[in-house]
């Protein structure tokens, strides 16, 4: 068979299990956004939007090449500052996305002989990141502090790098890492300690730096990762830490070494996004966030208050089958509600679900539509 005739096949039976997916062109037909990661509704700020624009029209479109190429612009540098000084870290280095700063940084730091232990529901770019390492991957059943404690008595200490990887909200069920407790572990059992905080960044903390800093842990967590393009409204991704493993990154994270620069106009929103959050702005925002939270959950029909509910603006409505959850997306589409089904490979099977996300754009006629759709499906 030829390689369109292997593909087809193999289409087929993804079809066969509810589980192909297609791209679907988002123009035409005017839906209610409960599906993105905007969480502060800032990709549409005025302010991010003159910044972008002023940027791109003094710099132009694109960077051109890498940073180690062409050098760095002053933006960026000051973006990485900023990222440093609001994550509580010596230093920060920006990737082109979250998913480029994982496969960079875990395959920089640990190889063939260490072992990563990370969260069984971790992103897909950190267990990516983790597998192409070549170093052992150790999963823990998801927020058990007991297993994971098993596993680190289980290797010997000093003679192996450990690095246990997780995130601080987790992205497709929206509950939170025990944080005090996982650093508690990894000291005791002299692990290192990296933490995903895309999902967190620009929602938690006074000034919005995330659920580390909301912790008071920003100094007992070696690796902090997070993007630009959630709550942030751009795009990009960082990492922050040390300066020595800002410095290390540099010269053996490949993601960065070859990858080009972000343009300007994402560096630009993404340093206006940051100055938002740390102003009164963001403070306003982030609690018309959670207050829109609070009105989904009290407006919800009560088959849906299964106990699967979170705090954070990401909101799991479980159907159980993809067929279930394809229906439901289907009739919400319909209805004028955009919120795609979510199935396996990105859940676990028989776990498909909708997510829900809130987003402090939303107004309280949009958030009870939807709650009375849902009523109705």
């Amino acid at each position: 068979m030829n390689l369109d005739q292997i593909l087809r096949a193999e289409l087929a039976a993804l079809e066969e299990a509810s589980l192909r997916r297609t791209l679907r062109a988002t123009d035409g037909k005017h839906l209610l956004n409960f599906a993105a990661n905007d969480y502060l509704g800032l990709s549409r700020h005025p302010a991010l939007i003159e910044a972008a624009r002023q940027a791109t029209a003094q710099c132009g479109a694109g960077a051109g090449a890498s940073r180690l190429v062409t050098g760095t612009d002053s933006s960026v540098l000051a973006l990485e500052e900023q990222l440093a000084v609001w994550k509580e870290k010596e230093a920060a280095l920006v990737f082109s996305s979250g998913f480029a700063a994982a496969l960079g940084t875990i395959p920089a730091l640990v190889d063939k002989g260490d072992t990563i232990v990370l969260d069984k529901l971790s992103h897909a770019s950190l267990i990516d990141g983790a597998r192409l390492s070549g170093a052992t991957v150790r999963a823990f059943p998801h927020n058990d502090m007991t297993r994971l404690e098993a596993v680190l008595a289980k290797i010997s200490s000093g003679k192996t790098r450990v690095l246990v990887v997780t995130e601080s909200i987790f992205s497709m069920d929206g509950d939170s890492a025990p944080l005090r407790e996982l650093v508690e572990l990894k000291d005791r059992y002299g692990a290192w300690l990296m933490v995903d905080e895309a999902h967190a960044t620009g929602l938690y903390g006074t000034t919005g730096a995330g659920l580390i800093a909301e912790a008071g842990l920003s100094a007992r967590v070696e690796i902090v990762m997070g993007t630009l393009s959630k709550a942030l409204g751009s795009v990009g991704g960082y990492i922050t830490g040390s300066h020595v493993l800002i410095d290390w990154l540099v010269n053996r994270a490949r993601s960065f070494i070859y990858s080009t620069a972000l343009p300007p106009g994402a560096i630009a929103a993404g340093r206006a996004a940051i100055e938002l959050c740390q102003a009164s702005e963001g403070t306003s925002l982030r609690g018309q966030l959670w207050g829109n939270v609070a009105r989904f959950h009290a407006g919800l029909p009560a088959r849906w208050k299964s106990g699967t509910l979170s705090s954070s603006a990401i909101q799991p409505l479980i159907c159980g089958e993809a067929t279930a959850a394809l229906q439901l997306a289907a009739t919400l589409r319909e209805a004028g509600f955009l919120i795609p089904a979510i199935r396996y490979p990105t859940v676990p099977r028989h776990a498909a679900r909708l997510r829900v996300t809130l987003s402090a754009a939303h107004a309280d006629k949009d958030i009870d539509a939807l709650n009375r759709a849902l009523a109705a499906a």
